[in-house]
């Protein structure tokens, strides 16, 4: 008889990163919790987001909402995604604004079954929407008020998708305040710097201040790719090494993930 294959992971379970400057493995718990990924290109953004949407597609809790303007970054895991969007503004829009109306119907139904937030015990998807270059769609493609209109949307979804379980991974490697506006930074619980330019570079990423305390992603070797300063939960910053998924890897984790997620029914 031929083995029933099942989704090896849960969403709600901690995700794998790497390992920190002491060899301890470092985990972290995205079911509820979004996360900010900055640095200069070649910095190791790549690693860690292919990290995070590997656990996803391999979760049997999880829809995948891919953002990529360039298509090549996140393209692999195209075929285990509910939605991905390529180098489209008006494309991104619709879809925000479809999850926009998923998290306040979530809502509605958690106050009239006086629940509080979306849990493992509950049986409901995660959307885990994961950007690949956030400013390439808030301030370099299309106009200005569309360009607007997606940050909002994507605020929105930071600010309020948490407890309705949606989860945003945003990325950028132009991590100035012009780009991530530090009311908007504050919302993410989760934050990993890799290699910046500058100290005031890694502070948008980390928040304000923390390269004065000597935690800053402008002291990073430029050959230390995947070298990064994680701030999680325990409050200040973590110098890690992410792990690495080889192009290979990455080809047949997507093949086996996008293989268990034909046997799923449609949202």
């Amino acid at each position: 008889m031929a083995t029933v294959r099942v989704f090896p992971y849960s969403i709600f379970d901690p995700i794998h990163l790497g390992v920190d400057e002491f060899g301890e493995q470092v985990h972290v718990n995205l079911a509820e919790r979004n996360m900010l990924i900055g640095g200069e290109p070649g910095g190791g953004k790549s690693s860690a987001e292919n990290l995070i949407v590997a656990h996803g597609a391999l979760s049997c809790d999880c829809r995948l909402v891919l953002v990529d303007g360039n298509q090549v970054q996140l393209g692999p895991w195209r075929h285990s995604a509910d939605v991905f969007i390529g180098p489209s503004l008006s494309d991104a829009i619709g879809a925000f604004t479809q999850f926009q109306q998923i998290m306040n119907r979530r809502y509605e139904r958690l106050l009239a079954t006086g629940r509080r937030k979306i849990t493992r015990e509950d049986g409901e998807d995660v959307y885990l929407v994961v950007i690949d270059e956030y400013a390439y769609y808030s301030a370099t493609i299309g106009k200005k008020a569309e360009r607007e209109e997606f940050a909002a949307l994507a605020r929105d979804l930071i600010a309020r998708g948490r407890a309705a379980g949606v989860i945003l991974i945003l990325a950028t490697q132009r991590p100035s305040h012009q780009i991530i506006d530090p009311s908007m930074r504050d919302l993410f619980s989760y934050r990993l710097a890799f290699r910046c330019t500058t100290d005031s570079s890694s502070d948008v990423v980390l928040g304000q201040g923390w390269a004065a305390r000597n935690y800053t992603a402008a002291s990073i070797d430029p050959l230390a790719r995947g070298v990064g300063w994680l701030l999680s939960e325990s409050g200040v910053p973590r110098r890690i090494k992410t792990a690495f998924l080889t192009d290979a890897d990455i080809a047949h984790l997507a093949a086996y993930a996008a293989e268990l997620r034909g046997t799923r029914q449609a949202a």
